[in-house]
């Protein structure tokens, strides 16, 4: 740490603002925010006779962090909620080595009733209905629709908004589904009564699965075993919540309870959703950090991934087990209060029945961590292989693996697949449809609109290319440009007489990073796992590539019903450039482009 770094810390201002340190490689190290710049940073250091050494004062994992500082940068901002709003904003774009990256809480649904309807129907929603009748059950984590489905087997609910409006009584009545206030076979006040059973069965699952269980051995003793399958799953579905089922307090306590449970390079953050004294959902996320765990910075951050969208029906309460001062509560509830409407308190029970909430967040979360940190050892330890063999600087916990695909340049498409705690993340994946000419140029392409993405979908520990250096050095460029922290290595399929060799567990795959090729033999688990991968992103590429040509066939034939020949349809295609384009000329302009005849429809 040199005379200039003494220098920058000593020229802070005391605003507020967000601070950013960097390594002797201009890597990102950190990402924090303050409400007085100076004496944040300052925390963090320690000066003796003209020199910087880490502040003994703080926790290993920031002294070592410390230990790398170079550079400092800083933003300023008006107050202190602008910083809490642009660090979270940042680190999830920038990915910085020492933070932890909690990736952002989908919006759950709920179900919702409008009471101010003479027939209700319940529906689902992830979001505000303006409007003071509904009324909210949830959030669902899992569940949502099967409970919807059952409530609509189960009990004779007007199955559609628009059958109240009918003249004439549809199958739904034949089949006792639906008491058919179309034909004013049944009153509002009477039909009341089969929504308050509906009610009842949401808010009491043990009711819900019960019913479900005797439609199944009914279908079962009938031998029909294809209906009693859906039961069986649909039961599974909802039973996801049961080991907090039994959990109903007398006060109608609507909280958020949160708990980390921490071990090693592995961490579980569990959610519990209480509403009405009944715990409705639970959820948790899989953390891994090499670099330790800052408990404060995840609580935070969780905070702010979940409640940064106004949610249908928000909790009084977040119960936490720790929080480092009274002045990030305070921060916080402002926060939720700006985002929520609506004042949440945070608070940190020591006893009492609120504070058995928290230990049985945490008994839950250990009992996951522990499964979790079993079933992940050994590829913990191949992912650390891995980062010693291509020299990265992080353990490539998660990764998105990139490939093309095209037939003689047509239909070109891109995939992206994500791996990580040991799976594939399928609802991660992403398409995408190419301009490109060229390998390298489709390549260019995907990679540019994946770092653009990066703002609202935050970027992988490592990305893992089709192709040797030319690709690695795009990708470098790429990611330089998005200052993102991401490592890139790519696979280039070994060649047999011209093709791609594929065979497992005998392909001679050559391995690329910025600076050296990498060969490894066949038999090696490391190269197995990278072709594991590599050949994930090729199936899913090729897929849609396969699901686009069978679209375009299906638009040539219907062009050739119309009497236009495959050489027309050619020929259209190469001055309209799409079938859309061609869908949408008159019969005008195709026949001026082709100089014939057009039959019409």
């Amino acid at each position: 740490m040199n005379i200039s770094l003494i220098e920058r810390i000593g020229n802070l201002p005391t605003s507020s603002g967000v601070y950013q340190y960097y390594d002797h490689k201009n890597r990102l190290l950190y990402i924090g925010k303050a409400k007085n710049l100076k004496n944040r940073i300052k925390s963090y250091f320690k000066i003796l006779d003209k020199k910087v050494f880490p502040n003994p004062n703080t926790s290993h994992r920031i002294q070592m962090m410390v230990s790398q500082i170079a550079s400092i940068q800083i933003m300023l901002v008006k107050n202190e909620q602008d910083a809490l709003i642009l660090e979270n904003s940042l680190i999830k774009q920038l990915k910085p080595k020492y933070n932890i990256l909690l990736r952002d809480d989908k919006t759950y649904p709920y179900i919702y009733i409008d009471m101010s309807e003479d027939f209700p129907t319940p529906a689902i929603t992830r979001k505000i209905i303006k409007k003071k009748t509904i009324k909210y059950f949830g959030p669902y984590t899992t569940g949502s629709k099967e409970t919807l489905e059952s409530l609509y087997e189960l009990l004779p609910l007007v199955q559609k908004k628009n059958c109240a409006k009918g003249k004439k009584a549809c199958l739904f009545y034949q089949i006792k589904r639906c008491p058919a206030p179309c034909e004013g076979k049944i009153t509002p006040e009477a039909y009341q009564a089969t929504i308050n059973e509906a009610i009842s069965i949401i808010q009491n699952k043990h009711k819900l699965i019960a019913s479900l269980e005797s439609k199944m051995l009914f279908f079962s003793k009938m031998m029909r075993f294809e209906e009693a399958t859906i039961y069986r799953d649909r039961i599974k579905k909802l039973k996801g919540i049961e080991n907090f089922s039994s959990i109903d307090l007398k006060k109608l306590y609507n909280m958020d309870i949160f708990a980390l449970s921490v071990e090693g390079k592995n961490a579980i953050l569990i959610k519990l959703f209480m509403r009405d004294g009944k715990i409705v959902s639970a959820n948790f996320e899989h953390i891994k950090s090499e670099c330790g765990f800052d408990e404060n910075a995840i609580y935070k951050q969780a905070i702010i991934n979940h409640y940064q969208e106004e949610i249908p029906l928000p909790p009084d309460q977040i119960l936490l087990p720790c929080i480092e001062t009274q002045e990030d509560i305070l921060e916080l509830q402002n926060f939720l209060y700006d985002h929520c409407a609506k004042k949440i308190q945070i608070l940190l029970p020591q006893k009492g029945e609120k504070k058995d909430l928290i230990d049985l967040a945490f008994k839950n979360a250990n009992e996951i961590l522990r499964l979790q940190s079993n079933r992940s050892y050994a590829e913990d330890m191949l992912l650390n292989d891995l980062k010693d063999l291509f020299e990265l600087s992080s353990i490539p916990f998660r990764i998105e693996i990139f490939d093309t695909s095209h037939h003689g340049g047509t239909n070109t498409v891109g995939g992206m697949v994500v791996y990580e705690n040991t799976d594939f993340v399928k609802d991660a994946y992403r398409r995408y449809t190419l301009n490109g000419k060229d390998e390298y140029s489709q390549m260019n392409e995907m990679l540019t609109r994946r770092a653009n993405d990066f703002s609202s979908n935050p970027p992988p520990h490592l990305w893992i290319i089709d192709g040797g250096k030319a690709q690695i050095n795009l990708a470098r460029d790429i990611l330089e440009s998005s200052a993102a922290n991401v490592e890139v290595i790519g696979i280039a399929k070994e060649k047999i007489d011209s093709k791609a060799h594929r065979a497992k567990g005998s392909a001679k795959d050559t391995l690329y990073t910025l600076k050296t090729s990498i060969s490894l033999k066949p038999s090696d688990k490391r190269l197995q796992f990278l072709q594991k991968l590599r050949d994930e992103a090729h199936r899913y590429a090729i897929s849609y590539h396969r699901q686009k040509k069978q679209k375009e066939m299906h638009k040539v034939s219907l062009l050739e019903q119309k009497g236009i020949g495959k050489a027309s349809v050619k020929k259209l295609l190469d001055y309209f450039g799409s079938f859309e384009a061609i869908e949408n000329a008159t019969p005008q302009e195709i026949k001026q482009i082709l100089s014939k005849r057009i039959l019409s429809d």
